[in-house]
């Protein structure tokens, strides 16, 4: 079970109490924008990186407020955690949590010394 720390309430709580609410700091398209594409792309294309994330949460079973998370994709441990409305916090990347620099599921047999796949696309992509 993982433990969630809520900045509102200032308590760890166990994660059943918290329900996820996706990607944090998305920003809304601006108006010079392609509209339709634009709306599309911020309500339905979320990246999906291997490594530090950073997640929306709400504490449903206690203050009720939404807050903010930076989380590790791979090993799911909790790196950082801050109110709606703060900046993302500066996360170096700590001893056991380095990515692989080829990426998720590249070998050295796929990707070349340039970091391009064999076919020629960018690695990791």
């Amino acid at each position: 079970m993982l433990l969630i720390h809520c900045p509102y309430c200032e308590d760890d709580r166990p994660e059943p109490e918290f329900r996820h609410a996706g990607e944090a700091h998305i920003a809304r398209p601006s108006a010079e924008l392609d509209a339709g594409r634009a709306v599309a792309e911020s309500l339905y294309l979320r990246t999906n990186t291997r490594g530090v994330v950073f997640e929306r949460w709400r504490h449903v079973h206690g203050c009720g407020r939404f807050f903010n998370a930076a989380r590790h994709s791979v090993s799911d441990r909790f790196l950082a955690f801050y109110k709606a409305g703060e900046p993302k916090p500066d996360i170096a990347a700590e001893d056991g949590l380095a990515l692989d620099p080829l990426g998720a599921g590249a070998t050295p047999a796929t990707v070349g010394a340039d970091g391009l796949n064999v076919d020629g696309g960018e690695a990791g992509r």
